[in-house]
């Protein structure tokens, strides 16, 4: 029989197509959905999920008093601005280069950690830095000389950066608790921030029937990218090394791309691809830990 971990790889490639394919996902979701109400069900549920994991394996969901300011703080940042800016971003321009700019996370968390965390850069961060900001380049330039820079290419930008702000921030002032239950805390964080964007610019959904398309989207982001996926991710990190379980993440911009192409027939240009590739390495120089002798 196979080993634990065997199994548990197998999850790595599960993660990267469900996190991937939530991007034409939430594209299509939004033809009927106000982008408020969309995230405010999202995050509400998948938080909701978490906190039911974790009473069912018996993970206390306590967090120290002192620290609920740092722990909102940071969810606000990495979990509710990040969505939400996400979904207005892919409202105003094509999912496949927004994704692309969104996975420049690892590339801005590792700029800010230099002044904030006082982090210095080795030679694999500051390859990664070269080979990010020769994707940005390759996305970037030819969009500019055409006029096609959008602003929500620029939201899905400032989205990447709030979610590097809300590493720093944990990573600066981390919460005592267990990674479960500050996600699952997170989560709900994100939804109560949309749900107050949903009431104050969307007023209460009224229940409409969906087209079964955007039902069956919907479905997969809320039960499959949100709930499960997240779930996932933490079986992976409590089995496998950290470097392993960042490949499933590596996945995602090109799974995002990928799906954009053949659910939303978007076409990416030869710069597009390049610049996701450059990405793509850049992130994995910079979140796969190099080998360690024992």
């Amino acid at each position: 029989m196979p080993s634990t971990a065997s199994r548990s790889l197998l999850l790595v490639p599960l993660l990267g197509l469900l996190w991937g394919f939530n991007w034409p996902a939430v594209r299509i979701s939004l033809t009927e959905i106000a982008p408020w109400t969309l995230r405010a069900a999202g995050m509400t549920f998948a938080g909701l999920v978490l906190v039911a994991v974790a009473l069912a394996r018996g993970i206390p969901l306590a967090v120290p008093r002192e620290q609920w300011p740092r722990l909102i703080i940071a969810g606000f940042l990495s979990i509710a601005a990040f969505n939400i800016l996400l979904a207005f971003a892919q409202l105003m321009a094509p999912t496949s280069r927004a994704a692309i700019l969104t996975f420049t996370m690892p590339i801005w968390a590792t700029l800010l950690a230099l002044p904030i965390l006082g982090e210095r850069f080795d030679r694999r961060r500051l390859l990664g830095l070269g080979l990010g900001i020769s994707g940005l380049v390759c996305l970037g330039l030819p969009l500019i000389r055409s006029g096609q820079f959008s602003p929500g290419l620029a939201l899905a930008l400032l989205a990447a950066l709030s979610w590097a702000l809300g590493t720093i921030v944990t990573k600066r002032w981390p919460v005592a608790a267990p990674a479960l239950t500050i996600a699952a805390w997170q989560l709900l964080v994100g939804g109560v921030a949309a749900g107050l964007g949903m009431l104050v610019f969307e007023g209460l959904p009224v229940p409409k029937l969906l087209s079964p398309k955007v039902a069956a989207a919907l479905s997969f982001h809320i039960l499959g990218a949100q709930a499960l996926a997240y779930f996932l991710w933490f079986v992976v990190v409590a089995r496998l090394p950290a470097g392993i379980a960042s490949l499933g993440t590596l996945m995602v911009p090109a799974v995002g791309a990928l799906g954009s192409v053949l659910l939303l027939g978007e076409r990416p240009t030869a710069t597009d691809w390049l610049g996701l590739a450059l990405v793509v390495a850049a992130s994995g120089a910079i979140m796969i830990p190099a080998s360690r002798k024992a």
